[in-house]
Order: C-alpha cells, then structure tokens, then sequence
C-alpha cells in the first residue's frame, strides 16, 4: 500500500519534513517546488508509515486502497509526475535552521514583531518560536486571525479551512502575543513597533485588486471578484456590499484559481452552501440569485491557463451544474502542440485533457452552467447607468512565451455582472518603502531593502503567487535572512519592555482583542453553527464581532 495526495494538497510541505524516505516531492528546496501545483508521493518509495497522513494540515493524503471514488484520478496524475521526474536516489533532507546568538543579558530576549495573521505570518511565527529566547508579537487589523485562511478560501473547501488548526498550539506559548483589531499605520505606527521590537516582519499580503483598463469599468455591475471572494466570507470591511445577481448570466475576467471559486459559489445550489461556513447575508442573496450561467474568460489557451489541476478537475464535481467548454477553443496551435509534446510539466497536459473532457459534456437547460473560454479578451464593458454586456475580442498566441494578441474579431456577451479576477496586488504601509512598479516591498531574501532590521514575507515580499503552503518556505527564507542578522549583531539595540507595548496598545485602542478574545469569538461561531448544522456562522462585522466578547465577559 501507498498513500496518495489529492485536491486540497496546500502545498505546506509539512508531509516532506516528516517522510523518512523521502518519497514526497518536489521538496521547497527543489527548483519545481515554486511551480509545483501540488506534491506528489513515490509510490515504489512509500514505507505506508504514515507519518505524512499525520502531519498534513488539510487531510489531503489517503491510502491508495481507500482512496475516496471521486479522487481516483490522482493515481493517475501522480503516476505522470514521476514519469516525468524520477525519484533521485541522492536528494539531501532539510538543512538544519542556524543557531540564534544573541546578547540577551544585555539586550533581553530578541522581540519580534509580526504585522499580519495570514499564512505567510502563522509560517513565520511558528519559524521563529522553535529558537529559545525569541518573544513574538502579531498584529492584525481585523477582530480576527488567520488572513485568507478566513477571508479568502472558498466555503465548499472545508478541508483547506482546516489548515488554521495546525497553528492552534503556538498560541498557547507565553513567548507569542496576538493583538487583534489593531491597525499599523492607525492606532500604532511603525516607529512604535521598532520602539518595542528589535526586528519587524510585515506579512500583510496583497488586498487589492488589479484592474482591467477598459473603457466602461467604472460601470456598476462591473465588481472586484477579490471583494466578492471577502462579502460572501464574511469579511467585516465588505460585508455590506450588494451584488445585482437578477441577471440570467455573470462573466468572470481571468480564469485563476479565484475565478473558478466565484464561479462554483455564484452556480452552486444554495442548500448545498448552507452545510457551510458561508456568510449568512451572502447565502440569503444567492438563494435570491437569478444567475443560470458563468462564463470564465482566459486571454490565452488551455495549455497556459492560470488555474491549477486540482482545481480544474475539482470543478467537475459541481453539484448541479454542468462545466462546458466549446471544442473549437482546444484547436491548440503548432507552438502550443509543440510545447505539450516536449518540455510541458505533466499537471499543463493534464489540464488540456480535463478541458477536452468537459468539452465532450452535453449542457442540460434545467442545470445551471460553467462555461470556459480561451483566447478571448476583454475591451470594453457596455452599458448606460449599468452593464448590459461586456465587448470581447478573440486572441492569437505569438512569440516564444504566447504572449496574447487581440485581433479585431470581436462580440458582445449580454451580461449584468462582470467580476475581474485578474490578480491581486500590494498596498502601501506608511514608514515602509514600497515599489509602486511590482507592488510589493522592496527586498532581498525578505531584507527590507535600506531599512535595517525590517523584514517581509508572502505575498507583500514574492508578488502574489503560489498557494497557502508555499509561504511556509517564503517564511523560512526570511527568518533565516533575520537570524543571520541577528548573530551578526545587526539588531543589537535597547527596546521597551513588553509591558509597555501593552499600554500602549490599550491606551491607542481600547477595543484591542488577544487570543482569549478570539477564542470567544471562535466558540460563539461554533455553537451558532452547530444549532444549524454548519461548522460555524460568522459574525460579519466589527460590532457583531466585538459584541460577541463583550457578551462573554458580562456573563463571567
């Protein structure tokens, strides 16, 4: 018997750390691993200890002879993996981390602060704590922790959700302090954090969204599908958004990972989303939803779509909806052909398999429908006071990196909704250097270029890429570039005590939430959701949130 990974693998590489065979690759020290849309277990390798099923945080591994039906496929789509990458007999294990020198009889324990509770920060909180004498401090400016693990994975991806529960037991740790709804840049500044802290890490990610640049996209019902993603999670800051879903058709521009969430929730029966953890005020209006069909526009072919295979193949599995593609979108050209017969990964092949699958499935009206389209452009959102259609343009690969090129065969979809979903970027924090050009914060290995003793790390740092595991890797690159630092005496200096810090934020923020606080909030989401049979029903706002601990005191 060997185990198998399957769709809700994160990438965490925690199972690779414990393989005592080192059967489970590719490995974040490996080239592919940055690449790499999952991991993949050697079958002639595995040992059947075990250990990897353990350890994953998302409960992705199965033993292949009880391999869940609906994952049957990934016995195949490991299989090619190793085809395509033979196990090497010599690959090294993970470097040990290096020792931590610092003067702590002169300069106390090294205090860390941490700005963010996302992947990236809970990666790099947990790097840092496994060194003796170091004391970390975490901030977030929502009520709660846990950045796109909450706000960000789709409601039907219960197991992906799962992947904050790994980070539960380092909260227990006196040397870890959480203060949530704090603001940097609000109710602290980064002057503040470098008074109390003998090093800084920002961890905030890439909130924003990026734009189309068309003419017509500052038409209502042309949306954020980033804010959409927020309002129908819960999130506080979006929460009270309205969507106008009376319309029979949505289009979503970009066909990522994020396109293809919207598109499951805006088609799924809402009684199947009510068994999750979906925002009450968004499954209430998608039970009102009039959508019958989402289109999903790429720019280029199937063969460079930016989705990944689980997902693509995930979407099959659509209760009540049928996934369509159009057969004359798979007329691959010589370049692509070309690239698939040669140098292509095994997951791109797959992935065009999957598309000529869907495009064999004949559409039933009475079911709601996920159309895909390729080398298909947007130039242009119609409408007078509101959309009423999006122009397209079909496209043509050129050049040796298939770039897209608009031709001038053009349509119009009729359409009341459009959701760009073409990307995430970084936001500016006040006192921190910024690159405007990449969004992101300018540095080296996590280094905070000119700013010493300031660091970064995920998606702010790399630009936003890789899954919610890959930042496990990101984390260690900048605790390490931080260490080095350290040992070389680069933060020695004086800070103010942690008791200060305290004050400090109580006296800027009265409203300040530590775990206990979250915890409070966790328990009352839990029980609400139990008395309907969810995992939990979120608070969506700050009162909700806020009220939820207050409550809890004044029954003490």
């Amino acid at each position: 018997m060997a185990y198998i990974i399957t769709q809700a693998c994160c990438n965490d590489a925690s199972c690779v750390a414990v393989c005592p065979v080192n059967c489970i690759h590719p490995r974040p020290t490996d080239p592919l691993f940055a690449t790499a849309e999952m991991l993949h277990i050697e079958p002639d390798v595995c040992i059947d200890c075990g250990a990897c099923v353990d350890e994953c945080p998302v409960e992705a591994i199965f033993p292949d002879d009880a391999l869940p039906v609906e994952f049957d496929r990934y016995v195949e789509i490991n299989a090619a993996y190793f085809e395509k990458h033979p196990l090497d007999p010599t690959v090294m294990r993970f470097a040990h981390p290096p020792r931590l020198q610092f003067d702590s009889e002169e300069f106390g324990r090294l205090r860390v602060a941490i700005v963010g509770t996302g992947p990236a920060a809970m990666y790099t909180a947990q790097e840092l704590l496994s060194y003796s004498g170091v004391e970390v401090d975490m901030f977030d400016r929502l009520p709660t922790p846990f950045g796109l693990i909450r706000a960000g994975v789709a409601p039907d991806h219960l197991e992906t959700k799962k992947f904050s529960d790994a980070f539960g037991p380092m909260f227990n740790k006196p040397t870890l302090g959480l203060h949530l709804n704090v603001e940097i840049g609000n109710h602290l500044t980064h002057s503040d954090l470098r008074a109390h802290h003998h090093a800084v890490i920002y961890a905030v990610g890439a909130s924003a969204d990026r734009k189309l640049g068309i003419p017509g996209e500052e038409l209502p019902g042309c949306v954020s599908a980033t804010e959409f993603v927020a309002w129908y999670n819960g999130h506080p800051d979006f929460s009270a958004n309205t969507y106008d879903l009376s319309g029979e058709r949505a289009v979503i521009v970009g066909n990522g990972n994020v396109a293809l969430d919207v598109a499951r929730i805006l088609t799924t029966p809402p009684d199947e989303l009510a068994s999750t953890d979906i925002a009450d005020h968004a499954l209430d209006a998608l039970r009102a939803s009039k959508i019958r069909e989402v289109i999903i526009l790429g720019r280029r072919g199937p063969a460079q779509a930016a989705y990944t295979l689980p997902e693509f193949l995930g979407l099959g599995d659509t209760p009540g909806v049928d996934v369509t593609i159009d057969p004359a979108d798979l007329q691959l050209d010589e370049t692509t052909l070309e690239y698939l017969r040669g140098e292509a990964e095994p997951w791109v092949r797959q992935k065009v398999e999957i598309a000529r699958k869907y495009s064999t499935n004949v559409p039933n009206d009475s079911r709601r429908r996920i159309h895909l389209r390729y080398l298909t452009a947007p130039v242009e959102i119609v409408g007078d006071d509101h959309v009423s259609g999006l122009r397209v343009a079909r496209t043509r690969l050129v050049g040796a990196g298939a770039a897209a090129e608009i031709t001038d065969v053009t349509e119009t979809l009729d359409t009341t909704l459009v959701l760009r979903a073409v990307g995430y970027r970084g936001a500016e924090i006040p006192e921190v250097p910024f690159d405007a050009s990449k969004n992101v914060i300018p540095n080296t290995v996590g280094r905070v270029d000119d700013c010493e003793g300031v660091y970064t790390v995920g998606w702010i740092k790399r630009g936003p890429r890789g899954s919610l595991g890959t930042n496990r890797g990101d984390a260690a690159e900048t605790v390490a570039a931080l260490i080095e630092d350290v040992n070389a005496g680069r933060c020695n200096r004086a800070v103010l005590p942690r008791a200060e810090l305290r004050k400090l934020v109580l006296s800027r923020q009265p409203e300040a939430l530590d775990y206990a606080g979250w915890r409070i909030i966790d328990a009352a989401e839990t029980a609400r959701g139990r008395e309907s049979g969810r995992p939990r029903r979120k608070f969506a706002t700050r009162a909700e949130l806020l009220a939820a601990v207050r409550d809890a005191a004044d029954h003490e």
